[in-house]
């Protein structure tokens, strides 16, 4: 029959395990501890846990105890990384970013915005799109490498430049290219929303930071 291990339940022993319940009173290791005791107390006398299974236990009361002080220790640097973000965030009011759109920027009587392509292309061609979805003229830009590049348009004298947009067509040969749409936006404010930066757009509304691709 094997041996069973001596157990010592008393209050000193279970106080030198678990250590000061003051120190310790949210720690779950001390409930794991109370919980390993109490199994121990109503074990089976014919088929006691043997040593390697009391080891066992008592590892998985510090693998507890570690991952707890791990999710603190992440927690602990949300908490940082959001007030960092915040700060940042604050020096963004009244800069203008680059981020994924197709809507016209105008400044002085121009338009501006831009396009990320995938690879180069040997005809790019860029239409200007009235509110309703029609063509109001397009843009023959011809070669392009690969990344980012920006245009500008000039609309007809009198004309109105609200909520004028635009669409990107790249090709190379007979492929169509992948060809994303930029548009640049003023910061009016920033605001955080959980651990997420937000920016309040002149144009755009409010959009996630992480959507920024440049800051000018």
């Amino acid at each position: 029959m094997p041996t069973t291990p001596v157990i010592d339940t008393s209050a000193s022993a279970l106080s030198a395990l678990s250590g000061s319940s003051a120190t310790k009173k949210d720690d779950g290791s001390e409930r794991f501890l109370k919980l390993l005791v109490t199994q121990m107390q109503n074990q089976d006398p014919l088929n006691p846990m043997d040593n390697a299974q009391v080891t066992s236990q008592i590892a998985q009361i510090n693998t507890v105890t570690g991952i707890e002080k791990l999710n603190q220790t992440v927690q602990a640097l949300s908490g940082q990384m959001l007030q960092n973000q915040a700060l940042q965030g604050a020096g963004l009011v009244g800069r203008n970013v680059l981020l994924e759109g197709n809507q016209l920027a105008f400044a002085d009587g121009v338009g501006t915005a831009g396009f990320e392509l995938s690879s180069a292309a040997d005809n790019v061609k860029v239409e200007i799109l009235s509110p309703g979805g029609r063509v109001i003229d397009t843009l023959d830009l011809g070669a392009q490498n690969s990344g980012r590049s920006g245009f500008e348009w000039a609309p007809p004298a009198g004309s109105s430049t609200d909520g004028l947009s635009f669409r990107v067509t790249a090709t190379s040969g007979a492929t169509v290219l992948s060809a994303t749409p930029l548009t640049t936006d003023r910061v009016d404010a920033v605001s955080t929303t959980g651990d997420t930066l937000t920016l309040e757009l002149a144009r755009g509304g409010s959009t996630a930071y992480s959507r920024v691709k440049a800051i000018s």
